[in-house]
């Protein structure tokens, strides 16, 4: 794992924008897997600003999700579809038509997620996989327990995870009970891997990362050791006591 010190959460967010953009300008058909939540806002504006400065282009662009809540459709406010949207897609100048994300509306969420796996191999993966990271090791909506040969899948929120994703509700009562999310195997599969590391509350989970040895499915986020191109790029709060090489 190669490390990247940022300063502050705007520092980690131009780090990472400018890694994307650079990747882009390389090859602008790029495959992108891309993450919600509050970590990767930064690095969307950072990315439209850069489109409206300096026009890098996102037409062939291609985008996967991560992840849908079940009973959302793409226009309630709520969903990671209308995020996507309202945060990045809308500001640039991407096809729609190439950007994916799980339908959480589908009356078949099994089905559905064959058919999200179908399309990643259909289309040979992800170039770019964006991730976050949850304060128990969650990647994706793959919580602890979650076996690492599991494709794209629906999976019960716990209440711990519930709680975190509430604060963007009216209510807890609100935040779905379901998502749809990647697997560990289709996330793993990504040809390269750039981690998001910010804030106190994410330094324990960190740590884990970097200082346990074992891989265990108890903390999902080990299994990142099995892969060979991640970068984790992670703010002074959240590294803050850990002796690490860039």
């Amino acid at each position: 794992m190669k490390i990247i010190e940022a300063i502050d959460y705007q520092d980690m967010s131009k780090i990472a924008a400018d890694y994307i953009i650079q990747k882009v300008n390389q090859s602008p058909k790029i495959k992108l897997g891309l993450a919600t939540g509050g970590t990767p806002l930064g690095i969307y504006a950072n990315i439209i600003a850069d489109h409206q400065k300096n026009g890098t282009s996102y037409r062939d662009v291609m985008t996967f999700n991560l992840d849908e809540y079940v009973g959302l459709s793409g226009e309630n406010p709520n969903s990671y579809r209308y995020y996507m949207d309202h945060n990045l897609f809308n500001q640039i100048d991407i096809n729609k038509n190439n950007t994916f994300v799980p339908r959480g509306t589908t009356d078949n969420v099994l089905n559905e997620c064959a058919l999200y796996e179908d399309l990643l191999t259909k289309h040979n993966g992800i170039d770019l996989q964006i991730l976050g990271i949850g304060a128990n090791g969650h990647i994706g909506f793959n919580e602890p327990g979650t076996p690492f040969n599991t494709a794209t899948h629906v999976v019960e929120l716990t209440a711990s995870t519930r709680q975190a994703n509430a604060r963007y509700f009216n209510s807890l009562e609100e935040v779905p009970t379901k998502a749809l999310t990647m697997g560990i195997a289709t996330i793993m599969k990504s040809k390269e891997i750039l981690l998001l590391i910010s804030g106190e509350q994410k330094k324990d989970a960190l740590k884990r990362l970097l200082t346990e040895n074992t891989i265990d499915e108890r903390f999902p986020a080990s299994v990142l050791k099995n892969h060979p191109y991640v970068t984790i790029i992670a703010d002074k709060t959240a590294i803050a006591g850990l002796k690490v090489h860039s």
